[in-house]
């Protein structure tokens, strides 16, 4: 087969056959056909798109290009949970315990943070001793003996979707629908689960920072999921803000554990109970939405969600002394507290510059190779539509030193505007879609 013939019938708006597109993502594995070629193909996508057959067929060719988990060895249907990336984001760290707690195994795999958007096996390193490398037979294991595990995704799961991601940042290629749609779905399909609930976020923190594009983007991959044979429900959710108020790996453990000891209400218990409650649904433990939320309250009400993050952490070689003393988290040496300055409400944020804020202060990484310091970051006192006076608590920085403390502290306030007059709190929620259609909020 010729990969000029390949390109030169996309780049003319030519639908791709199965075996051309298994072609092009098996020469991206394998590093037989050269990077040029691959960046001129994904320009072509870029460019004309693809039918949703064609992005079924990419993301089935790219989940192919590697290992996929084989989870049959786990009693019950396995239900994963995938967002598209956000800031505060820590809905993992609280749902999959909770779910657990209510009789569905969790078998996660996960991913590590890049640019503006936090990962959740960053946020669990933070917690000391734990391990996110297990086997595939241990990580089983775990799944059968408490219910619960979240590890890192290994190197040989979708490898043609790790050539094709790096090729896309740097080729503009990044925005293209069917490339993101396959790119999630390839490794979620390659996860091993049952059925898929995907958190897609829309907003200023977004990858799609529309509404529209964002329904565009959550009616792609369960349309894949579809094709491929796979429950899928795609909800869509806020991003206008981060979804909880701490920014930062170890800080964001705490948020976890003070919301699954009943101490933190607010949107990120929200989102992590609605999220959950499709999990159980999907997974045939709750009949309706309502059953699954009271269920998942009990085991909130009860402790046995944080009982089960307990466990996990345990299993994996961490202290699980941290659900009850916070203050074994790694710690800062420099915390500070701002007030707001001046009266007024919080009109607005721009939700990826809060993000590079805390990833400027060692809590994120501009590249895959770079360390982080997994104790700083910051907790934000206010969310869009409070009123604020000059003593209004505005945020809690915490940082390596005055000088990041400083940096920090501007880069939050100019991403944050202030309005004179009232203004209204952005939804949290605003869409469900699964095969059967789209219900709207």
């Amino acid at each position: 087969m010729n990969m000029v013939a390949l390109i030169e019938k996309k780049k003319t708006g030519q639908a791709l056959t199965q075996e051309e597109i298994t072609f092009f993502v098996n020469g991206a594995a394998t590093g037989s056909i050269p990077d040029y070629q691959l960046a001129a193909m994904l320009m072509a996508i870029r460019l004309n798109g693809m039918t949703d057959e064609e992005t079924t067929q990419l993301t089935l060719a790219m989940r192919d290009s590697g290992d996929v988990a084989d989870l049959s060895a786990i009693p019950g249907i396995k239900v994963d949970k995938h967002s598209t990336g956000g800031v505060g984001d820590t809905t993992t760290l609280i749902l999959a315990p909770l779910v657990a707690a209510c009789g569905v195994p969790v078998a996660k795999m996960s991913g590590r943070g890049l640019g503006h958007t936090g990962g959740t096996l960053d946020k669990l390193e933070s917690i000391p001793g734990l391990s996110v490398e297990e086997d595939e037979a241990t990580f089983i294991r775990q799944v059968n003996d408490i219910g619960l595990a979240v590890i890192g995704q290994t190197g040989s799961l979708a490898p043609a979707d790790k050539t094709l991601y790096a090729l896309r940042d740097v080729t503009a290629t990044v925005d293209s629908l069917p490339l993101i749609a396959s790119s999630i779905m390839s490794k979620k399909l390659a996860s091993g689960a049952d059925g898929i609930v995907l958190d897609v976020k829309t907003g200023s923190g977004a990858i799609m920072h529309t509404l529209e594009g964002s329904m565009e983007l959550a009616k792609a991959m369960v349309a894949i999921g579809k094709l491929a044979g796979k429950p899928v429900t795609a909800v869509i959710t806020g991003m206008e803000q981060p979804l909880g108020t701490h920014v930062g790996n170890a800080l964001e453990v705490k948020d976890a554990i003070d919301v699954l000891s009943g101490r933190t209400k607010g949107a990120l218990l929200e989102v992590s109970l609605l999220l959950g409650s499709h999990m159980l649904k999907l997974a045939g433990k709750a009949a309706t939405l309502d059953e699954g939320k009271a269920m998942l309250q009990k085991a909130l009400d009860s402790g046995r969600g944080l009982e089960k993050l307990k466990a996990m952490i345990a299993a994996q070689g961490g202290d699980p002394n941290v659900c009850d003393d916070i203050s074994l988290l790694p710690q800062a040496k420099v915390i500070r507290q701002v007030t707001a300055g001046c009266t007024g409400y919080t009109a607005d944020m721009d939700t990826v510059a809060l993000g590079n804020a805390a990833q400027l202060m060692g809590a994120g990484r501009v590249l895959k190779t770079d360390i982080i310091d997994p104790a700083v970051g910051f907790v934000l006192h206010t969310r869009i539509g409070d009123k604020l006076t000059p003593d209004t608590p505005f945020v809690t920085l915490y940082a390596k030193s005055e000088e990041d403390a400083d940096k920090a502290e501007a880069a939050i306030r100019k991403a944050i505007a202030i309005s004179g007059t009232p203004v209204a709190v952005p939804p949290l929620v605003y869409a469900v879609v699964t095969a059967d259609g789209v219900e709207t909020f």
